[in-house]
């Protein structure tokens, strides 16, 4: 199996069986995100703990790449700073937005599947989705995130 079929299998396997897709009533922030072109819509929930996040989920509808890349970016940030979490965006954004980003995808473990998106320039706005509505509510935006 080459990397591109097992990248394929992380966003499918996610896309799926996605993790930490519930509501949080008692969630500290959260920030609503929506992608009108491909009609990609999510909810980020996020408690925190001493500036740790101490728990986070999704809740929405979207694309295959949207509902994985969410999934991943859950079980990624769980555990993490604020900091952490804010550094983890810069880098993903990088990574789906810019050729010429230095990102080492392999230190990215699960979330390098979501690599292969930036070659196919409409699909970068459902992979980033998530990302964007995370450091929304991470800043405590109350506008609704649109990625157009």
């Amino acid at each position: 199996m080459d990397l591109a079929d097992l990248y394929r299998d992380v966003i499918v396997d996610h896309n799926r069986k996605p993790r930490n897709f519930r509501p949080m009533p008692d969630a500290d922030r959260q920030a609503e995100g929506f992608n009108p072109l491909c009609g990609d819509r999510l909810t980020i929930y996020v408690k925190l703990k001493d500036d740790v996040i101490s728990d986070v989920s999704f809740q929405g509808s979207g694309c295959a790449i949207s509902v994985a890349s969410a999934s991943l970016l859950t079980e990624s940030v769980k555990g993490r700073s604020v900091a952490d979490a804010e550094r983890l965006f810069e880098t993903m954004h990088a990574m789906l937005t810019r050729d010429d980003a230095d990102v080492d995808v392999a230190s990215l473990g699960k979330l390098g599947a979501l690599s292969g998106v930036r070659a196919f320039p409409a699909r970068v706005k459902c992979a980033s989705l998530c990302w964007h509505t995370l450091d929304a509510a991470l800043h405590r935006q109350t506008e609704p995130v649109r990625t157009e």
